[in-house]
């Protein structure tokens, strides 16, 4: 059976995969009650202790416009703490989703953006995202076992979701 870890239960994304998940395997849940992202020691261990087949990421500075005061937490947790649980699940062997943002972008591009467009965020939010993004590639970058999935969403809808319908 595939163990996974859910990093980010408790928000929209996170709460939405907690429905979906067991479907593939034992998931793990884990909310910012249980780990402080801004502690990456704390992220090591876990990964090390809890030994998942995959992590998924749904963990996330999300004050978009608080980040332009915050950039230094919003680099930490979307920047260094994505690019930590890289590294741990290489060393063990296990595949990394990552949520991600098309805040990574500047949104000037006249038609949908696709996975080969070059990233130009323009606010501190959507720089913090990208430098997730690149911590992730860098690491699976030097490694044969190159399994991860970064998936860059637009608006989220949900129950959990402020001023939307679903």
């Amino acid at each position: 059976m595939t163990q996974i870890l859910l990093i980010g239960s408790g928000g929209q994304v996170g709460q939405e995969l907690q429905k979906t998940l067991p479907a593939i395997g034992t998931t793990t849940c884990i909310s910012r009650k249980e780990l402080d992202l801004t502690q990456l020691d704390q992220i090591r261990d876990l990964i090390q202790e809890t030994s998942p087949n995959l992590i998924v990421n749904a963990a996330a500075y999300t004050a978009v416009d608080k980040a332009e005061s915050e950039p230094e937490l919003a680099n930490l947790i979307n920047g260094n703490a994505p690019t930590v649980m890289a590294e741990a699940a290489q060393s063990i062997g296990s595949a990394l989703i990552h949520i991600s943002t098309d805040y990574v972008f500047d949104g000037n591009k006249n038609t949908p953006y696709t996975e080969t467009d070059t990233p130009n965020p323009i606010a501190a939010y959507g720089r913090s995202k990208l430098l997730g993004e690149q911590g992730i590639q860098q690491v699976y970058s030097h490694s044969a076992n190159f399994r991860y999935a970064i998936l860059r969403t637009a608006w989220v809808y949900g129950a959990l979701g402020k001023g939307n319908f679903a």
